[in-house]
């Protein structure tokens, strides 16, 4: 038995945006939720201990336009920070690994067992889980629970704190005790599993990169060609349009930041460019070492 799951499209920006005071704060909350519920694409998340909401979309443009609705439409005063990519994290390898939960509370007890076993799924597939338990070692009413703790763990992430996606997981083991197994104990199980074998399957942190199209005079090609390479971005075709150049290339998200502004200076004005999302990309280690680095506190 086998189940597939992919979400649909993940925001790949954020911001956090701070109320200037306590009754904004309320007013802030219900103005999400109502821009929320008519935008599927924006995620919000409430951090009620320091009244901060990260407010995350598809692109600069898509913040842009629901932070001047909060201002404009709704009058209310906050501080916004500055944009952060939002990664992915998936495996490389196999690996495999034990979740074991006993706990002893009073009178009563908690045990749940299984075995995991990571490996990467096709890139685009999302999450599949398979039960490939026989003989009734983990019994069927635990099966769920112990699924549902993967999915938990996967959404934590093991490298950056960054979901973890595209990956196939298969319970092939595990054990049980008459009195003291329940569903959260397998659900913990699952979660500790999941995570130790992701760990042993060569984790990766995915970015996302964009597809850019730049129309350039031609005098200017060099300079934008250049400035794409020194952005990480690979130039993947050129061609010509009314006496212009369109340069097309690949770029990560994180190196652009800032472009509308440079390509102006750079080219006096007579340049233009469009950006989308195309896909993720295993981020390089340098990259990847810092990203994991700063969520780590190091």
């Amino acid at each position: 038995m086998s189940r597939i799951s992919n979400p649909n499209a993940r925001p790949i920006l954020a911001v956090t945006l701070h109320p200037r005071d306590g009754d904004e704060g309320m007013r802030l909350k219900r103005a999400l939720s109502e821009i929320s519920e008519n935008d599927s694409d924006l995620r919000i998340d409430v951090k009620v201990a320091s009244d901060q909401f990260i407010v995350a979309g598809m692109g600069e443009s898509h913040l842009e336009r629901t932070c001047d609705a909060l201002a404009d439409r709704y009058a209310i005063k906050f501080e916004v920070s500055e944009p952060r990519v939002l990664y992915l994290e998936t495996v490389r390898k196999l690996g495999e690994a034990e979740g074991k939960y006993i706990r002893q509370t009073g009178g009563s007890g908690n045990y749940g067992h299984c075995w995991l076993r990571v490996e990467p799924n096709e890139p685009g597939k999302g999450y599949e889980f398979i039960n490939a338990i026989k003989g009734g070692v983990v019994p069927r009413e635990y099966i769920k629970p112990i699924d549902q703790g993967v999915q938990g763990a996967m959404e934590l992430g093991i490298l950056a704190g960054f979901p973890i996606v595209d990956v196939k997981v298969t319970l092939f083991d595990g054990s049980y005790h008459e009195v003291d197994s329940n569903e959260m104990a397998f659900k913990f199980a699952g979660s500790i599993g999941f995570k130790e074998a992701a760990r042993k399957a060569s984790p990766v942190l995915l970015e996302p990169v964009m597809a850019v199209e730049v129309t350039v005079p031609e005098e200017f090609m060099g300079t934008i060609i250049g400035d794409i390479n020194s952005r990480r971005g690979r130039i993947e075709g050129m061609e010509h349009a009314a006496g212009s150049q369109v340069i097309k290339a690949i770029v990560p998200l994180k190196e652009m930041f800032g472009y509308v502004n440079d390509i102006r200076s750079s080219t006096q004005g007579r340049a233009s460019y469009s950006m989308q999302f195309a896909r993720y990309e295993e981020a390089p280690r340098m990259i990847a070492d810092e990203i994991i680095g700063r969520a780590q506190g190091k």
